[in-house]
């Protein structure tokens, strides 16, 4: 039994993470429209149309509603599966780099932390770069100064990591320490990496059109409005409550698909990617600390080399 369904009440009530405190003014304002109309309808003062109901029909907003909603939640799907690829990527890179690049000297292994470092700085880089901000002291930690400084002026960073680690594969097959396979092998994973940021960038600089946005909230806003004049009748001093549930409803499914339609933001319903770039971290540390084992097994030949041929 999962969480969610052991505080089914508890998460039922909860505001923190819901889309109450965005919404709340909204439906506060409908409600009290609402409370206006039945103030007026006790009065003796003719307000009740229900010929409005068919000005904004309910079938066509919900259309409208759940095409927001499911174009929202596609984008948010979208972006976890990238971010699962860069994930996967950088489990690959690293293991295969740490295994295939063989240590003739002992420089050679710092220099391979050095590199599997770059590729927990390229996700955590690849998060700042997503929320428009700059490259902070987490970076700082993974890289060079040098390769700070030069961070701190790019206006892709994570762009620039990637060129690093290709240019230090490259380097590695001129001087024989990985195969043509090997290298092609690890240059096609990184670029699966790339082709993720490029993924990601694409999500978040393709917004939903405007034109749509507005339309949708005209809608909505028409529709709210117009439910008092509808059940008035009905309802008199139900009305405000009625109506406020309603709109509740409706601005509550709308505010959902905003909440979502930017999976890399910080909010509480975004991508935990802070937690997925200290996953990243703690696999590389993990991997760090294993001796591979053409080194356990003495075999600095080409053992290792031939097997991954």
């Amino acid at each position: 039994m999962n969480i969610e369904q052991k505080n089914w009440f508890k998460i039922a009530f909860q505001v923190q993470g819901s889309v109450i405190p965005t919404i709340a003014s909204r439906v506060m304002v409908c409600g009290a429209f609402g409370l206006f109309i039945s103030v007026l309808a006790f009065y003796q003062i003719p307000v009740g149309a229900k010929a409005l109901g068919g000005v904004v029909p309910s079938i066509v907003l919900g259309l409208l509603l759940v095409f927001r909603t499911n174009t929202a939640y596609e984008r948010f799907w979208e972006g976890r599966k990238a971010w699962g690829s860069i994930i996967n990527n950088i489990r690959n890179l690293a293991r295969l780099i740490w295994v295939a690049i063989v240590e003739v000297d002992p420089i050679h292994r710092y220099e391979k932390e050095e590199i599997l470092k770059l590729l927990v700085a390229f996700a955590v880089a690849t998060k700042l770069h997503l929320r428009s901000q700059p490259v902070n002291d987490r970076l700082a930690e993974l890289v060079s100064p040098v390769q700070f400084t030069k961070l701190q002026v790019m206006n892709n960073p994570p762009l620039e990591i990637a060129f690093w680690i290709s240019d230090y594969l490259q380097a590695k097959h001129e001087q024989s320490q990985l195969s043509s396979y090997q290298m092609n092998e690890l240059q096609s994973i990184l670029n699966g990496l790339v082709d993720m940021l490029g993924a990601c960038e694409r999500i978040l600089r393709t917004p939903i059109p405007l034109a749509y946005v507005i339309h949708l909230k005209q809608l909505l806003l028409i529709y709210c409005l117009l439910l008092p004049f509808q059940v008035v009748d009905e309802l008199k001093w139900w009305t405000a409550p009625v109506v406020a549930l309603v709109s509740f409803t409706l601005f509550g499914i709308e505010a959902i698909g905003v909440e979502i339609e930017n999976p890399f933001g910080t909010d509480p319903n975004d991508l935990p990617l802070d937690m997925i770039c200290n996953t990243i971290e703690r696999n590389i540390e993990d991997l760090i600390s294993i001796e591979p084992h053409y080194r356990r097994a003495g075999m600095y030949g080409g053992g290792l080399g031939e097997q991954l041929n």
